[in-house]
């Protein structure tokens, strides 16, 4: 099974209405077919009530495994349904990456 999907099933234990994890990996310096740095976009109930670091500690402790062994970057948006809502589907993209090592040797 690939990152992505288990990432998917995992994260299915929220019961999100809605769900999207992308593999951003193509965007740094590794290797081609890389699943490495993801972005997750999680609607779900279980964030009512929560601040944010709660939510992220939630999603953390459900991908502990692949966080200290797969994931290098995660970037997480965890919202109540409401929120998601009020802005309209949409998020922030993800930051361009700095080029990792090869910014170093460049520099």
């Amino acid at each position: 099974m690939s990152i992505k999907n288990t990432i998917e099933t995992k994260l299915q234990s929220l019961q999100p209405q809605f769900l999207e994890v992308i593999n951003e990996s193509h965007k740094h310096s590794v290797p081609k077919g890389s699943e490495s740095h993801f972005k997750v976009i999680i609607v779900s109930k279980e964030f009512q009530g929560k601040m944010l670091m709660a939510r992220h500690r939630l999603v953390n402790q459900l991908l502990a495994d692949e966080l200290a062994h797969s994931i290098h970057a995660l970037t997480l948006h965890t919202m109540t349904e409401e929120e998601w809502l009020e802005k309209r589907g949409s998020t922030i993209n993800s930051p361009p990456c700095l080029g990792g090592s090869l910014h170093k040797n460049n520099a």
